[in-house]
């Protein structure tokens, strides 16, 4: 029996890992309409960009290197102190589906990636409201 190919695999491991999350970052901070989650991040988003690329290859099914450096992600909990509704959750999601679309991936693949990224930032959502 063939070995099934992680989602860190498939993706195209640490290289794509690093440009998705470099791409999304660079997305964020040139789109206008992505200023308000913009706003909630340090002025160097370097930090971030590093945050993410580890938490996902672990996410993705790579090496547990988040984990590694800081410990369990507790996602919800270390997104508490910003105020995250759907506004928030929408321009994550924009700046993800867009840093997506430059990656060569299988269109089902990426799509059930789009789906897993909107049921996370969902989740992260930490302000009542009513869509």
């Amino acid at each position: 029996m063939a070995d099934i190919a992680t989602p860190y695999e498939r993706i195209g491991g640490e290289t794509a890992v690093r440009k998705l999350c470099h791409t999304f970052y660079k997305i964020m901070c040139e789109t206008p309409q992505t200023e308000v989650i913009r706003g909630l991040h340090p002025q160097n988003i370097q930090i971030s960009e590093d945050k993410l690329f580890m938490f996902l290859s672990g996410w993705l099914g790579g090496p547990s290197l988040y984990i590694e450096k800081y410990g369990h992600p507790r996602l919800r909990a270390r997104h508490l102190p910003f105020s995250i509704g759907i506004e928030e959750r929408d321009q994550w999601l924009y700046c993800m589906a867009q840093a997506l679309k430059t990656m060569d991936l299988e269109p089902l693949f990426a799509e059930q990636l789009m789906s897993s990224f909107a049921q996370t930032a969902d989740f992260m959502r930490n302000r009542q409201e009513t869509e």
